[in-house]
């Protein structure tokens, strides 16, 4: 406490206002398979939608009933977590992204050593222009016209034509179908460059001056930018040999670049951001599309949006280049899981094959492509006409259609649309590797598969592996709720186990693939399996009964409280399901919960529908905890305990804190009475349980004896016959 010495007032404040948190105990942990998505993570769901998002939809060809009991489970609540399974044979689906040149020419400086004949002096002259894509489409209906008046430019210096031409072009290269390059660092005089990349993008230039008497005069000022080997491809390319091959009239053309040569490809690989078949690109049975794509299309300038599709529809937008800013594409999106900027994708430019590298943004976009990587000597590229033949190399010997080294410049993504393929699941046609999977391991510190369950950020409250009936697996969900004491183990004989004494047997331990009998009241069992039709699948399907007891549990928090039974005509009655595997009759009922047998029946009753006709754990001994509403209840006040509990850590070991540790609890407990979980409690912190030894031990001990509020399971009218002289009374 501090000290006063002055006289003064002086306001001290203290917080003695604990009172115990509430927990959501409707929280759903789900085990199972999926074709999309984060592997070995817990991961949130809040709807069905974002489940189908995330994981894909269900399928039979995907093992077990892991996102058919999801989508059912999330009908009554938004919180559950799905763990997605996998082995090492999960594969990426992936596609490459092929880029290419754009066509280009270098527009004569005013003072150029090959002619002389600048356009930034003299009479005034128009260039026409006509742009075609990689499809070979052109751009305007008729070429676009462009008007360069006297003296367009103060000084006569290729650095300031190359900035006027940028202004007659429209002064920027991010909009348009074609645009005006230039830069201080290469004094070059301007060139003129298409918006589109490939082999297949060409561009049409002509350029006329006008002389006194009105009349045109071709001007020989382009020249076809470098292409196969430091030459020049195109076609019309005019002029003497003085005049090194500028043109007045040209065509100049795109090149593509191969992705997948050995030793001097070039690419972008797109991979899904997790692994799966999912992302891969396909059909539905009924002609929707499926999976994920990407849609590539250019911008003028070095730019490209990237569109990445999931079933057809645009998901996210990305402007990428390979120049050094902002828009740089490995800087734009993720190149790997961490930190991710895309929800579906991640990417890496690779060069040589498919290695990836570590690139460095061009300076500029007429920087040469071979400047992304140190010492890398070329690309194999191929340059062709609108017409689809391929260009020899000017003044070499290559036979046509060969694929030549190259360092182009103007180099973008190439218009089209990507399908990703290739993707795997990771389900293994080994069950043993299955039950791996699906069990987990927390070796490395890492939690896989089910195993990412045990966390108490969690606060998973029940727990199940929908449609997956492997013994090893549920033994390891229920081992694992009774370590962690955190939720309940939901779990079924497998489908067409037999009949009603085959599905005790199997609970027992003595069949139907079971050798050991379930005995734990951290567990509870369910059966018959249910018919409901799959909109997802076109058909019926049988269901896995715990997806639907798990759903009970859920609506029953809505419309009652945890420590409600979810069974019975009121919080048991499914109404989704057609039809069940077996009909259970009352003989079948009393066998199945009764003489030491822990089976919950389903039964179909004929006026009131399918219902949850028992509520037992799998304890096979008599207490209070072979009910699940008291295993709930207990599951729900110990959770809430332990967070009650830890202020007082720490705290004085005296009477002053053991007041305050019952002031905390009797009020929950109270409102648990009130809300008909408990017929009484009383919560005990005194001398009598902290003894001086336990004190001594820097133990605090709290003694809570609670009285849990019992089902009705079995209601009885005993009637009585009187004769007409007795007295009834009242």
């Amino acid at each position: 406490m501090p000290t006063y010495v002055s006289p003064g007032v002086y306001v001290i404040e203290k917080d003695i206002s604990q009172y115990p948190p509430t927990i959501n105990s409707s929280v759903v942990g789900l085990v199972g398979f999926a074709s999309k998505g984060p592997v070995n993570k817990a991961t949130l769901i809040t709807s069905p939608n974002r489940l189908i998002d995330t994981f894909g939809e269900p399928s039979e060809t995907i093992r077990g009933q892991g996102l058919e009991g999801a989508l059912e489970i999330l009908e009554t609540t938004n919180s559950l977590y799905y763990v997605r399974a996998a082995s090492t044979d999960a594969a990426d689906a992936s596609a490459s992204i092929q880029f290419g040149s754009c066509p280009a020419v270098l527009v004569s400086g005013p003072n150029s050593d090959d002619n002389g004949l600048g356009v930034t002096g003299g009479a005034a002259a128009t260039i026409y222009a006509q742009v075609y894509n990689n499809n070979g489409v052109k751009q305007y209906d008729y070429p676009k016209k462009f008007n360069i008046k006297n003296n367009f430019t103060a000084n006569a210096d290729a650095s300031s034509q190359g900035k006027a031409l940028a202004k007659v072009f429209g002064g920027s290269l991010q909009t348009g179908n074609l645009g005006v390059h230039w830069d201080k660092e290469s004094a070059a005089s301007g060139y003129i460059v298409s918006r589109f990349a490939g082999s297949g993008a060409y561009m049409e230039l002509s350029a006329f001056v006008h002389e006194d008497n009105n009349s045109n005069k071709g001007m020989e000022i382009f020249q076809a930018v470098a292409t196969p080997s430091g030459t020049v491809s195109g076609e019309g390319i005019g002029g003497t040999a003085s005049h090194n091959y500028f043109a007045s009239a040209i065509k100049v053309y795109g090149g593509s670049i191969y992705p997948g040569e050995t030793t001097s490809g070039f690419g972008y690989l797109v991979e899904s951001l997790n692994p799966g078949a999912g992302y891969n690109a396909g059909k539905k049975p009924n002609g929707e599309t499926s999976g994920a794509s990407i849609t590539v299309t250019n911008q003028n300038g070095p730019y490209f949006t990237l569109n990445v599709n999931d079933g057809g529809q645009p998901v996210e937008t990305f402007k990428c280049s390979l120049t050094k800013n902002k828009d740089f594409v490995e800087d734009v999106i993720n190149v790997g899981q961490d930190n991710p900027k895309s929800d579906y994708i991640k990417g890496n430019l690779f060069a040589s094959g498919l290695l990836t590298i570590t690139p460095n943004a061009l300076h500029s976009f007429g920087q040469p492509l071979t400047e992304i990587a140190h010492g890398w000597d070329g690309v194999s590229m191929r340059w062709q006409t609108s017409g689809g033949t391929a260009l020899t190399n000017v003044g070499d010997d290559a036979a046509i259609g060969k694929k030549h080294p190259a360092r182009p410049k103007f180099v973008k993504a190439i218009e089209g649309t990507y399908n990703l393929s290739g993707g795997n699941n990771g389900q293994s046609a080994s069950d043993n590797t299955n039950d791996t999977n699906l069990i987990g391991t927390t070796s490395g510190g890492a939690k896989t598969g089910m195993q990412a369950l045990d966390d108490e950020v969690l606060n998973i409250s029940i727990a199940a592996v929908p449609g997956y009936t492997r013994q090893a697996v549920q033994n390891a969900l229920i081992s694992l709720a009774e370590t962690t004491q955190d939720f309940l183990a939901v779990v079924a004989p497998p489908y067409a186990v037999g009949g009603a004494q085959d599905a005790i047997d199997w609970s027992n331990g003595q069949g139907g693939g079971r050798t050991a009998a379930i005995t734990s009241n951290y567990a509870a069992i369910y059966w018959p399996w249910l018919k409901v039709f799959s909109v997802h699948d076109g058909k019926d399907r049988w269901y896995d009964p715990a997806i639907f007891a798990i759903r009970q549990m859920v609506y029953t928090d809505n419309v009652g409280e945890p420590w409600f039974a979810a069974a019975g005509y009121n919080r048991g009655r499914l109404t989704k399901p057609v039809d069940v595997e077996v009909i259970v009759n009352q003989g079948d009922r009393d066998s199945m919960y009764s003489g030491g047998n822990v089976i919950n029946p389903i039964a179909n009753f004929p006026q009131q529908g399918i219902t949850i006709f028992g509520q037992r754990t799998a304890q096979r001994t008599a207490t209070a905890l072979d009910r699940v509403n008291i295993r709930r209840l207990m599951i729900f006040i110990r959770k809430v305990l332990l967070q009650a509990g830890r202020p007082f850590v720490f705290e004085p070991n005296d009477e002053f804190t053991w007041q305050q540790v019952e002031e905390t609890l009797n009020p929950f407990l109270d409102d648990i009475k009130r809300r008909r979980g408990l017929v009484e409690f009383r919560v005990v912190c005194d001398d009598t349980v902290n003894t001086p030894v336990r004190v001594d031990r820097n133990e605090l001990w709290c003694k809570v004896l609670l009285k849990p509020t019992k089902t009705a399971e079995i209601i009885i009218f005993e009637l009585n016959l009187t004769n007409q002289s007795a007295q009834l009374g009242g």
